[in-house]
């Protein structure tokens, strides 16, 4: 599924993530790497399969697109430094062709050590390209001639069925001026969001998309 921006082209993806035709970049929002085990230490016993699934889809969704750049749009790392953080790095390294960036969310709090390790480019600020602003938290205040794309929210939207019955799905969401974009990581949580007419929304369920 394809949608246009501000005459950019982009392609939906199943794996919850976008990709910028025009430029071969991919968009992934709120990874949260790390937070199974930031819980883990503090004691509570969450299982490791959320780890393991989310930087197994990373690695099949990079082996597949092969980008020229990926776009992490912020919260790429829950908390502070875990294991996890190494795991990531080495993934990375598999794909020296890609360019990998961060722009800088409210969870990114590793020293700038751990980052340029990793050979991350660090985008302190939201990223401006051609009429685009590409940030972790949406914007509240957009000039006309402006869009926005921006991750931090996860949304979702609630789907009724017959009877009482409802469903809460991750989806994409493009308004006038701004896009949400849906959380990465499978241990993250869903946020309802309430479209307004004209809105589009594409929601993510068993692996397919579907507009709403």
């Amino acid at each position: 599924m394809e949608v246009k921006i501000k005459h950019h082209n982009f392609k939906l993806l199943e794996e919850k993530c976008l990709l910028w035709l025009d430029r071969e970049a991919l968009l992934i929002a709120d990874l949260h790497l790390g937070k199974v085990n930031h819980f883990r230490k503090s004691g509570i016993p969450v299982p490791n399969k959320p780890n393991d699934e989310n930087i197994e889809r990373l690695i099949m969704l990079l082996q597949t697109v092969r980008p020229k750049r990926v776009l992490f749009m912020g919260d790429l790392f829950h908390s502070h430094y875990n294991t996890e953080w190494e795991i990531f790095g080495e993934v990375l390294k598999y794909f020296p062709e890609t360019q990998f960036e961060l722009i800088v969310g409210n969870h990114d709090i590793l020293s700038n050590y751990q980052y340029t390790k990793n050979k991350l480019v660090l985008h302190d600020k939201p990223l401006i390209e051609n009429g685009l602003i590409l940030s972790h938290e949406p914007l509240d205040t957009l000039a006309d001639d402006q869009y926005n794309i921006a991750g931090h929210i996860h949304p979702g939207v609630r789907l009724k069925g017959k009877g009482r019955q409802h469903l809460t799905l991750p989806c994409f969401y493009f308004g006038k001026q701004q896009a949400l974009l849906p959380a990465f990581g499978q241990f993250t949580g869903i946020a309802k969001i309430k479209p307004q007419k004209g809105d589009k929304v594409i929601v993510i369920v068993d692996g397919r998309l579907m507009e709403v």
